[in-house]
């Protein structure tokens, strides 16, 4: 429930507002002195919704400007708005429009483009599936969701065979011949239908967001409508610019990959995609668009260190402005050897499906403090709070994080909501602030480990194990305990080559942590288990 606007807050929205326009002019989306096509760029996001509309706005600005590459190649802001118009027609004619619901199971790639240009062209809701999705997840979410079009990339068809009722389906990408399929492909649709402009539709299709399900099943997130200003949230303290270009390593059917596709396309700028993510390939597309901003979760960032300087240094990355990295938590030791690689470029967004922006952490913040979560942005509002829900106020004092902006969700599709204190929304974690105002996440409010009456958080005990040259990744759980009620068990990858054992181990987290931090369990794997973006599955774990 919304509270009445005080003079105060009046006051507040004004700041903001005007701070929000700088920003964008910074950025150059504020056309100045041509006024006329800002107004008309409004006009279009109005009616199309944030990524159709800035597909048309950057078309009409130059019309011979990439928009998007694959892995078949390039295509123009034009031709992608050409091609959705076609395929909207085509879905129009068969039927879709008010009352559907299309989702996409998709990999990063031009099919997926289209098919989110063309519901929004005509007032769909489209549903971003998670290509991690076991079968029945995908048809769970399917039934609850009302999905009546299912948009899918060939390889994942054998994930679909307990999606139940009747479910219009389509080949978003193929690898053989096209003619020799029973489902229609999207290309032949597009290739046989007028590519003419629709009328617009009474309100733009909805973008909904799946959470990452690691505690259960996932839950839809529809983002909100997003004006203009809103835009300022992430250009506050991520320099992104008019016109330059933007490796996309995250997927888009995460938030990450999302937020910073459609603000690509707001600036204009070149985006470069694939299918699947791989280090080098990934330098080496940064090298070839001499891109400027590389969008990644930490384990891809992980991946990209992990070649080392030698095959890093065979590329060319002297473009790079921008690491944006978010999605999961950025361990002090990962961004300080990214920045030794990169320079000073690592941006760490903090955020969720639900409240989208938090907070940044600019590279000079990190310099400061290696592991914060920085501050909050234009329009962003972000406070801690007890279990009582009082706010606190003092530095290094752990509470539970909440968030306010514009970018925020307004509830689940279930009708569900997160608890909201002051008009604030739960991000699900916990964190403090230090002495200069920068945000520490400590970590899930649900992964507290209470050993012996005293509170762990296990991110801390991680980090510190990350930190060892010869451990690669770690992760930490609590298990039952008949003494403690529970104790700590740490799972750990050794770092190739390497010989661990968890006497060392513990004697190490004892040297520098508090002894009821210390693991009384250490069990070594070769790889820690994680969701399509990089989450652990700590449930596995245990």
């Amino acid at each position: 429930m919304k509270r009445p606007l005080t003079v105060a807050g009046l006051a507040t929205r004004l700041t903001e507002t005007v701070r929000s326009v700088e920003v964008l002019r910074r950025a150059g989306l504020v056309p100045f002195p041509r006024l006329d096509e800002g107004l008309r760029s409004l006009a279009a996001v109005r009616r199309l919704g944030a990524l159709a509309g800035a597909t048309r706005i950057a078309a009409r600005r130059d019309p011979k400007a990439v928009g998007l590459v694959d892995e078949r190649g390039p295509l123009t802001f034009t031709q992608l708005d050409l091609r959705s118009n076609a395929l909207a027609r085509a879905w129009a004619e068969r039927g879709v429009g008010e009352g559907s619901t299309i989702a996409v199971l998709c990999r990063d790639h031009r099919g997926l483009v289209t098919t989110m240009l063309a519901a929004g062209k005509l007032g769909v809701p489209l549903l971003l599936m998670n290509t991690g999705f076991a079968k029945p997840q995908l048809a769970d979410v399917a039934e609850r969701e009302n999905v009546t079009v299912l948009v899918y990339d060939e390889e994942f068809t054998g994930l679909l065979g307990e999606v139940r009722g009747p479910v219009d389906r389509y080949l978003a990408w193929t690898e053989t011949d096209p003619a020799g399929h029973d489902i229609p492909v999207l290309d032949e649709l597009i290739e046989g239908t007028d590519d003419r402009p629709l009328p617009p539709p009474a309100r733009p299709g909805a973008l909904v967001l799946l959470t990452s399900g690691t505690t259960g099943t996932p839950k839809g997130a529809p983002r909100p409508k997003i004006s203009g200003l809103d835009s300022a949230q992430f250009l506050d303290r991520i320099p992104l610019r008019v016109g330059e270009s933007t490796f996309l390593g995250a997927p888009l059917f995460h938030g990450t990959g999302l937020s910073q596709f459609i603000l690509s396309f707001a600036l204009g700028s070149k985006v470069v995609v694939r299918r699947r993510f791989d280090p080098e390939e990934t330098l080496r597309g940064i090298e070839e668009h001499r891109c400027t901003a590389l969008v990644l979760v930490p384990t891809m960032l992980q991946r990209i260190v992990d070649l080392g300087p030698d095959v890093v240094g065979r590329y060319d990355t002297s473009s790079l402005r921008i690491v944006f990295v978010a999605g999961s938590a950025l361990a002090p030791d990962l961004g300080n050897r990214a920045t030794a690689l990169f320079g000073d470029v690592v941006h760490n967004l903090y955020g969720s499906t639900e409240v989208a922006v938090a907070t940044v952490a600019t590279p000079e913040d990190w310099r400061r403090a290696p592991g914060t979560v920085g501050r909050p942005p234009v329009g962003c509002r972000v406070r801690l709070y007890d279990e009582q829900g009082r706010e606190i106020t003092e530095p290094h004092v752990t509470g539970r994080v909440f968030v306010g902006s514009g970018l925020s969700f307004e509830g689940y599709t279930d009708g569900r909501n997160k608890e909201i204190i002051d008009g604030l929304l739960a991000s699900g974690d916990v964190g403090h602030f230090d002495s200069d105002g920068l945000l520490f996440i400590d970590g899930r409010d649900d992964e507290m480990i209470v050993s012996g009456g005293e509170n762990v958080f296990p991110i801390e005990v991680e980090n510190l194990l990350a930190e060892r040259p010869d451990v690669t990744e770690a992760a930490v759980i609590g298990v039952p305990d008949d003494e403690f009620g529970q104790r700590l068990k740490a799972f750990v990858v050794p770092a190739k080559g390497a010989r661990l054992d968890a006497d060392s181990l513990r004697e190490y987290v004892r040297d520098n942590l508090a002894r009821y931090k210390v693991p009384r369990e250490i069990e070594f794997l070769d790889a820690l288990p994680r969701n399509a973006t990089g989450k652990v599955l700590r449930n596995q774990l245990s």
